[in-house]
Order: structure tokens, then C-alpha cells, then sequence
């Protein structure tokens, strides 16, 4: 993935005209939940850009300058923040982020700006998607991905499924392409429960997932968490 997301970001700016340096915005969560996904999206964008330039930071002569933005998790801010990248900090190009509520709520940004934006490590499918335009591009896994993976492990006759997942895009795209994936191979997801991503108590929801699947006839029953 690291060699990857670094091709994709050298390729991009050594094709267009380079200023005193190549300015790259990296703008992702680093504080809030999700903010270990954050540090190690962060450590795998630096090591994979010292790996493709064989530890000189340069392309061409020209220095690779890493700008960092918080996005907090707040899909609001995280649009303004890429629009400041591009505009006033005058990035090349941006990565990130986290979050997919937050990635959706920043790619009419990179539209609106005409700037590539690497979408890096959010899953929810409609990033690239329904929601996708010309200037996205991933390289990270995405939640159909995940789903096929999951669906060859619990995907046959006599399996009922219940599903527990965020009530965000992250996991009812995940949820939604799970359940694509399962068809045809004769597992059946028989209850879905979304919660609130800040949920710590879970006592309602499993109380409502255990009396769905109390009386259902399978050979196996399994509760499938999405988190």
C-alpha cells in the first residue's frame, strides 16, 4: 500500500509544472476516535515517500514539503481545511482522510478546486462510488473488498447472520455490501442494528439483536460486528 500511494503521488506532481517544492497536505483525524488509524496512516505516508525517493525527500531537485491538518472528525471542518490546502497553502495534491463520513464531505472540495485528493485509509464504497468524481482516487481497500472476504468465510447453507455496525457510512456501506456479497451463498443476514458511532452502551442494541435471533432455525448462528 505504501509503494502504491507514493507512485500515485509522485506520478501526480512530476506531471505537472513543480514550484519551489512539492507541496503535499495530508489532512486526516489525529485527534478523536479514530486516532490510531490516524498515527499509523500518517507513519506510512512519510515512510513510503522516504522509500520512494530513496530517503532524499526530493523529486527531480525539488523538496517534498508534508503539510499536516487535523480534521477533529468533523466532516465541516475537513471541507474547509481542504479547501484551504488548495487555496491558500497551495498544496499539489492532499491525502486522507480517516473517516469516511468525513472523506464524503470533502470530495466535492477536490472537484470544486479541480485537485487530486488520495483517499487513505477511508473504506465506504460510495467514496469511489456513488459519491466519486474525476479527481478521486483511493488507495486503500473498500468496504465491497472487505465484504467478499468475510462472505467466503461465513457464506454457506445453515447460517443465519445478525450485523452490528455505526450508523454512518463506514458501516452501513459496510453492512450493504456484506449483504451483497452473501448472496447466492446461502447465508442469510436476518437482522441489522446501526448505533451512533459514540455508542459505549450496547445493552439495547443486543437485547434487540438476541430477540431476532432467538427464533431463528440455523445450523449457525453468528453476530457479524462492523466497527
Amino acid at each position: 500500500m505504501k509503494r502504491t500511494l507514493s507512485a500515485a503521488l509522485l506520478a501526480s506532481v512530476v506531471a505537472t509544472p513543480l514550484a519551489a517544492e512539492i507541496r503535499i497536505g495530508h489532512i486526516y483525524g489525529q485527534t478523536g476516535a479514530l486516532e490510531a488509524y490516524a498515527a499509523q496512516s500518517h507513519t506510512g505516508l512519510m515512510l513510503g515517500l522516504e522509500y520512494a525517493t530513496g530517503g532524499t525527500m526530493e523529486v527531480n531537485g525539488e523538496p517534498i514539503s508534508v503539510l499536516e491538518y487535523d480534521t477533529q472528525l468533523d466532516p465541516a471542518r475537513a471541507r474547509a481545511l481542504l479547501a484551504e490546502a488548495y487555496g491558500d497553502d497551495e498544496v499539489h495534491i492532499a491525502v486522507g482522510p480517516v473517516s469516511s463520513g468525513v472523506a464524503l464531505a470533502m470530495l466535492p472540495v477536490a472537484e470544486e478546486y479541480e485537485q487530486i485528493l488520495i483517499v487513505e485509509p477511508a473504506v465506504a464504497d460510495s467514496i469511489t462510488g456513488a459519491n466519486w468524481n474525476r479527481y478521486i482516487f483511493r488507495t486503500s481497500r473498500n468496504s465491497s473488498q472487505d465484504a467478499i472476504s468475510n462472505a467466503i468465510a461465513l457464506g454457506e447453507e445453515g447460517v443465519a447472520i445478525a450485523t452490528l455496525a455505526q450508523d454512518y457510512a463506514f458501516g452501513r456501506d459496510g453492512v450493504s455490501a456484506f449483504a451483497e456479497a452473501l448472496e447466492g451463498t446461502g447465508a442469510e443476514i436476518v437482522h441489522q442494528e446501526f448505533v451512533p458511532t459514540d455508542t459505549t452502551d450496547f445493552t439495547a442494541a443486543a437485547e434487540r439483536i438476541f430477540q431476532a435471533m432467538a427464533d431463528v432455525e440455523a445450523e449457525r448462528r453468528v453476530l457479524f460486528i462492523i466497527w
